[in-house]
């Protein structure tokens, strides 16, 4: 049974990595904050890690498109050694700016001749920055391995660019793993789904089912004690969102 070790993914704007690192702690794993340009300078080499997480935040301030920056590097300057690390059976996960990042960088979709995303992030409906929770539930026919034994969980969002769009051709084929719902598990319209995307999508994965994506944040509901009505409804022994990094915990170590 191998210790499974996780290279959580820094860059300017990030501000979610320490939460990021201390859940997978929580969860049994060896985890090391690295810098994008420890990576390009091969100061750090991804293929020593088994799980790769690319955290929230803002990322080169966001600029010309939210993740776009750090998405460019990643296809140019990592690209190769991207191709390795999940050729080679390595799992990522993508949170928030994590998804934006992955989704243009061409990572979760097929994409385009030019080599263009298909399937990217847009601003939100609503036209302002959604921080608050919502409800997901969890495709069930996903072979993803972040999402194993989980159905429904409540989880915070905070984004103003989440709308999910991508190109009416590569819909059928795209390993949608997570929607936004009501209370009651059914798929909904704002504000339930906080941003408009596209069949209420809220996370995605790749079609090997080891590159995972989504825009809630499961690294900020690990705990009972997090969830904004603990005191009123019974606490569990975890979060919604720890089952997201056990489950990849789990994937290592059987190995």
């Amino acid at each position: 049974m191998s210790k499974a070790s996780v290279l959580v993914l820094r860059a300017p704007g990030t501000n979610c990595d320490n939460e990021a690192a201390f859940a997978f702690q929580q969860a049994g794993a060896e985890t090391e904050l690295v810098h994008v340009n420890q990576l390009i300078r091969h100061e750090k080499r991804l293929a020593d890690y088994q799980i790769m997480v690319i955290p929230g935040g803002f990322t080169y301030g966001d600029d010309i498109a939210a993740g776009k920056v750090l998405a460019n590097e990643l296809a140019g300057k990592l690209g190769d050694d991207m191709g390795r690390f999940i050729e080679g059976g390595g799992l990522i996960l993508g949170i928030c700016n994590g998804f934006q990042i992955l989704a243009k960088a061409g990572l979760l979709s097929e994409v385009a001749a030019d080599g263009s995303p298909l399937l990217t992030l847009a601003n939100n409906d609503s036209g302002k920055f959604e921080c608050r929770w919502v409800y997901l539930a969890a495709n069930k026919e996903s072979a993803c391995v972040f999402t194993k034994g989980i159905e429904r969980m409540f989880l915070p969002v905070a984004h103003g660019e989440g709308k999910v769009v991508a190109d009416p051709a590569i819909m059928p084929k795209l390993n949608v793993v997570l929607y936004y719902t009501d209370e009651e598990g059914n798929r909904a319209g704002y504000p339930h789904n906080p941003n408009g995307s596209v069949d209420n999508i809220a996370g995605v994965c790749d079609t090997s089912g080891r590159v995972f994506a989504l825009m809630p944040h499961p690294e900020r509901h690990i705990r009972p004690t997090q969830h904004p009505r603990w005191t009123r409804d019974a606490a569990k022994g975890h979060g919604d969102g720890f089952r997201v990094f056990q489950n990849a915990v789990a994937w290592v170590r059987s190995l």
